[in-house]
């Protein structure tokens, strides 16, 4: 039984071919690639030239790149973007796509030419992912400097943002390497799936914060110093920080209110700073003994007093018949964006003057007292006094 198990050992291992270890590997390779410049030096050299010619003219793209990089100071517009993404091409990347460009032309054996082609694949995935980022900076960079207060807006989340398009695309780009080298990359995104779903749940608000953050980022819907009022009116201030998760707003009172990014935007938001103009209204009442003919002109005595110191009437009339008199309104704009401190006092005093002109009486409530006359009492009954 012992001879025949080692006869049967013996015979297996006989069978199998033993794999040829690295260093034979590497003998084989030298003196393939050896025949082949032997065999076709005359192609090779051509080859050669063209890849030098193709590697200069990636020099001269990239700088291109650098050019238009500093031309837009990096991001005031999409083609320094552009020139900013070709100016981070590597220089490995270059020569190896040289090398790639004439590499059938000079029939190369099939190990030099796995070999390049390998190398090409991962610089080609890893540059693709350094060129997208490079973009997605210049955009992000772009929309938040491009602005006035000077780019402050998101300034404390643009790192960590960088940091998570960083991890996402180099993520990306090493899955794309694994799989075109051949291993089985299934359970590996399966389980960065599952991870990434994990992760999701359990900062389920940080992120909704974050793409809050975004959103203000790109929509912009108020910027570093805009004021500001949300939530109907209950809520307002200036804003001073917009952060990763918050944005910090100081009140009228010197408080600072922080407010969630994604709860401020579920409000509705009045930006004040940039309104176009700004109205006022006043409400009075005249009395009831007006005359009808000077009820007809008080709309114009309005709109004289309003025009007369610079603004423009909405609407000044008669509105409706209230308790304590006629009751009316005005209503002006501004013509630039606000009021000047003294706007309301100013237009008061000219509806004033111009009423007392014409004698107009303001009504003011009152209260009538009404006494019912006084009557002598009654006397009490008299008791009827039982006899019996």
């Amino acid at each position: 039984m012992i001879n025949t198990g080692f006869s049967l050992a013996s015979l297996l291992a006989a069978a199998t071919p033993a794999e040829p270890d690295a260093r034979t590997q590497l003998g084989d390779l030298f003196s393939e690639s050896l025949n082949w410049f032997h065999a076709h030096w005359l192609q090779i050299a051509l080859s050669s030239a063209a890849a030098v010619t193709l590697y200069l003219l990636f020099n001269v793209l990239r700088g291109w790149g650098i050019r238009l990089c500093r031309q837009g100071d990096g991001v005031a517009n999409w083609y320094s973007i552009a020139g900013r993404a070709v100016a981070k091409t590597g220089q490995i990347f270059m020569i190896l796509a040289a090398a790639r460009l004439v590499l059938s032309y000079a029939n190369a054996p099939p190990s030099v030419k796995a070999t390049i082609v390998t190398l090409f694949t991962i610089a080609a995935v890893f540059q693709t992912a350094v060129w997208l980022r490079e973009i997605v900076f210049g955009v992000i960079e772009h929309r938040t400097l491009g602005h006035a207060h000077d780019g402050q807006a998101l300034v404390s989340a643009l790192g960590i943002i960088r940091l998570l398009v960083t991890i996402a695309l180099f993520a990306v780009a090493s899955i794309v390497v694994l799989s075109n080298l051949g291993v089985n990359v299934t359970g590996l995104v399966a389980g960065l799936g599952v991870g990434g779903i994990a992760i999701g749940l359990a900062a389920q608000g940080i992120f909704a914060d974050l793409f809050a953050a975004l959103a203000i980022l790109f929509d912009r819907p108020f910027r570093v110093g805009d004021s500001i009022s949300y939530d109907k009116g209950a809520g307002s201030g200036t804003v001073e920080a917009i952060g990763l998760k918050s944005t910090r707003i100081r009140g009228g009172g010197g408080e600072e209110r922080i407010v969630a990014n994604k709860k401020l935007l579920d409000f509705e938001i009045f930006n004040t700073t940039r309104r176009l103009h700004n109205r006022f209204k006043f409400d009075f009442f005249l009395v009831y003994a007006t005359p009808p003919e000077v009820i007809v002109n008080v709309p114009a005595l309005l709109k004289e007093a309003v025009e007369a110191e610079g603004y423009r009437l909405i609407h000044g009339g008669l509105n409706g018949f209230a308790p304590s008199g006629l009751s009316y309104d005005v209503e002006f704009e501004s013509v630039e964006a606000d009021f000047p401190a003294e706007a309301r006092d100013k237009v008061a005093a000219a509806i004033l003057a111009r009423f007392r002109d014409h004698e107009i009486s303001f009504a003011y409530p009152t209260q009538v007292n009404l006494v019912a006359e006084k009557t002598k009492p009654s006397p009490p009954a008299e008791a009827t006094v039982d006899e019996r």
